[in-house]
C-alpha cells in the first residue's frame, strides 16, 4: 500500500490540489472570467477553459467539481467582498464609501453579472454558488454598517427603509446601463446615495 493510499482519499485529493500554485490558479480564474464576458455563461465549458489556460480538463475537475463552483471561485478570487474594509465612522460616510468602491469596478462587475444573471435564474446550483461567494458577503457587510449606525444612534433599528438599503445600492448598478446606456461610476453612485438613499433613511 502506498503512503497516499494509507492516508485516505482526502489526502490524495489534497496532494493533487497542492500542485496548483496560486499564480497558476489565478490564470485559470482569469480564463473563466474572460470567456464569460466574451461568450456568456451558457457557452462556457471546462474544455474551453482548459484550452485557453493550457491545462488538462481533469486538472480543473479535480479542483472544482462543477462549472458553477468553478465560476463562483473565480468571482470570489477576483472580487472578494467589496465593502469588507468600509468603516468611516458614520453611516453616511460608509454608504458613500461603498458607492465609490462599487463605481470603481462597475463596468467589469456589471458586465459579469449581466452575463450570469439569466443563467443563475435557470440554474439553482449556480444561483446558490453565487449567493455564497458574492451576495451573502456583501449583504453581511451592509448589515454590519447598519449595526454600527444603530449602535451609534444615527438611525433607529426599526427604520422601515433599512431593509431596502442593499437593494438600492446593488440594484442601481444593474439598472443604470439599461436605462441610460452607461455604467454607474463613482460620482453617479455617490450622488444617488445623497439624493435617494440617505433621504429615505432620514439621515443627513
Amino acid at each position: 500500500m502506498t503512503s497516499q493510499a494509507a492516508e485516505g482519499p482526502e489526502a490524495v485529493v489534497a496532494s493533487r490540489r497542492s500542485k496548483i500554485t496560486p499564480e497558476r490558479e489565478q490564470e485559470y480564474f482569469d480564463a473563466v472570467l474572460v470567456q464569460i464576458r466574451e461568450c456568456g455563461y451558457e457557452a462556457l465549458t471546462m474544455e474551453g477553459v482548459a484550452a485557453s489556460a493550457r491545462c488538462s480538463k481533469s486538472t480543473l475537475y479535480r479542483q472544482w467539481k462543477t462549472k458553477p463552483q468553478f465560476v463562483a471561485a473565480a468571482l470570489r478570487a477576483s472580487r472578494g467582498c467589496r465593502f469588507a474594509a468600509v468603516d468611516t465612522g458614520s453611516f453616511a460616510g460608509d454608504l458613500r464609501a461603498a458607492a465609490r468602491v462599487s463605481g470603481e469596478r462597475s463596468g467589469q462587475d456589471t458586465q459579469l453579472m449581466q452575463a450570469l444573471g439569466h443563467a443563475a435564474m435557470q440554474d439553482p446550483e449556480l444561483q446558490q454558488a453565487l449567493r455564497e461567494a458574492l451576495v451573502e458577503p456583501e449583504l453581511a457587510a451592509f448589515r454590519e454598517m447598519i449595526r454600527r449606525a444603530v449602535d451609534r444612534g444615527e438611525i433607529a433599528a426599526d427604520n422601515p427603509a433599512l431593509e431596502y438599503v442593499p437593494a438600492q445600492m446593488l440594484g442601481v448598478l444593474r439598472v443604470r446601463p439599461v436605462l441610460e446606456g452607461r455604467y454607474a461610476d463613482p460620482d453617479y453612485l455617490v450622488r444617488f446615495v445623497d439624493a435617494a438613499v440617505l433621504p429615505a433613511l432620514g439621515v443627513t
